[in-house]
């Protein structure tokens, strides 16, 4: 349907040679492609890519949620209307990683004005937005791809974009045929709306691939914490980072709709399970038992239903008891939402009040879904 060579596409390959000695390649390539697009956007009409250029969002068009620095995209008024969500903190985290990359690369750009003018962090921020919200993932690292990016994202159409490197193409393959006049949807991949909120700045109503990350740790006081630590760490558990530098044993499960109050938890994962069953751990000879069952076995670690089935059950309760929170909190956070009333006039905040919705009635059901197993999970062994 659409065939678009590598040729014309921007990516970090085509930085101008006189800079290219001076940067740090250990910045992102959504942060790369940004100082691409930042040179040619100085170029003006010299550009060869300024009838593509000019037809990209303006920076009071953006709605990521990430980009917040100096009230350019979403406010801090605005993003405390997702605040029970994930994405809040995982939008402070981003924004605080591109600014960081910002200015680790100023140094370089401020030495060559005549390629980049007036550096400023709103505008490699608004760079940075438009490269996270349509580039696209190709052998040659994430590109702006002229066209393809403008088609409009459908989560259900089968139209997707694929890369040839012998041809040296990338082409939009259509999943059905269209009529003269008919608007053509591609699926951009399948995400979630935390996702298409943070990077693209759009949500979906009723979004098939909605997910919540879910965050555990051993809490500090544990009398075991050095021990579960041990053994978590060794089985390769995921690990987060803390505000001081210093990583603990934690980390962000992703949690998917159950789609059965009566299967075996799909959608929750079985590392999530296992996490609270080395959480409910009461001495060493516990977690000794886990290390000799995984070592029997496949090597994972608590797989298995503890054999104390009072054990079993308040690991699933601890489960329960996080996700409850987690469904009070959203609950609550829609209600304000839905009692709040914003003009229509005031487009911007309308669009971003319907998206923060979106997300959180989507997450919300997740979380009730996974409720549901987990509570008729523990009534089943009580």
């Amino acid at each position: 349907m659409l065939k678009v060579p590598y040729s014309v596409h921007l990516t970090s390959d085509k930085f101008p040679l006189e800079i290219s000695p001076f940067i740090d390649y250990g910045v992102g390539s959504v942060s790369c492609v940004a100082v691409v697009l930042m040179a040619e956007q100085k170029l003006g009409m010299e550009s060869r890519w300024a009838a593509y250029i000019t037809s990209l969002p303006q920076m009071d068009e953006m709605h990521n949620t990430f980009y917040i620095t100096l009230q350019i995209f979403w406010s801090e008024d605005d993003l405390q209307m997702i605040s029970q969500s994930p994405v809040y903190k995982e939008t402070i985290e981003h924004k605080a990683n591109i600014e960081k990359e910002f200015f680790a690369l100023k140094p370089a750009l401020e030495c060559f004005p005549q390629i980049f003018g007036d550096i400023r962090l709103e505008n490699f921020m608004h760079a940075c937005a438009l490269v996270s919200s349509r580039a696209w993932k190709t052998s040659k690292g994430v590109s702006l791809i002229p066209f393809a990016d403008f088609l409009n994202h459908d989560g259900t159409s089968d139209s997707l974009l694929l890369s040839d490197d012998y041809k040296e193409i990338s082409e939009v393959l259509a999943d059905r045929d269209y009529d003269v006049g008919e608007p053509v949807m591609i699926r951009y991949g399948k995400f979630s709306n935390a996702t298409l909120l943070l990077d693209f700045g759009f949500t979906v109503p009723n979004n098939i691939y909605d997910q919540v990350q879910l965050w555990m740790d051993v809490p500090s006081h544990d009398p075991l914490y050095a021990a579960k630590i041990e053994l978590l760490n060794k089985h390769r558990f995921p690990r987060g980072t803390k505000s001081d530098g210093f990583n603990d044993a934690r980390g962000p499960f992703i949690i998917k709709e159950v789609k059965s109050a009566e299967g075996k938890g799909k959608g929750i994962p079985q590392a999530l399970r296992a996490f609270a069953r080395v959480l409910s751990a009461t001495s060493v000879k516990d977690l000794e038992e886990m290390a000799l069952e995984a070592a029997e076995n496949d090597g994972r670690l608590a797989r298995r239903p503890l054999k104390n089935r009072e054990r079993e059950v308040h690991a699933h309760r601890t489960l329960l008891f996080r996700v409850e929170r987690m469904v009070r909190d959203h609950d609550a956070a829609i209600k304000v939402l839905q009692s709040s009333v914003v003009s229509v006039d005031d487009t911007t905040l309308f669009v971003r009040r319907g998206m923060a919705r979106d997300l959180l009635n989507g997450e919300l059901h997740v979380l009730r879904s996974a409720h549901t197993w987990l509570a008729n999970y523990c009534a089943a062994l009580c």
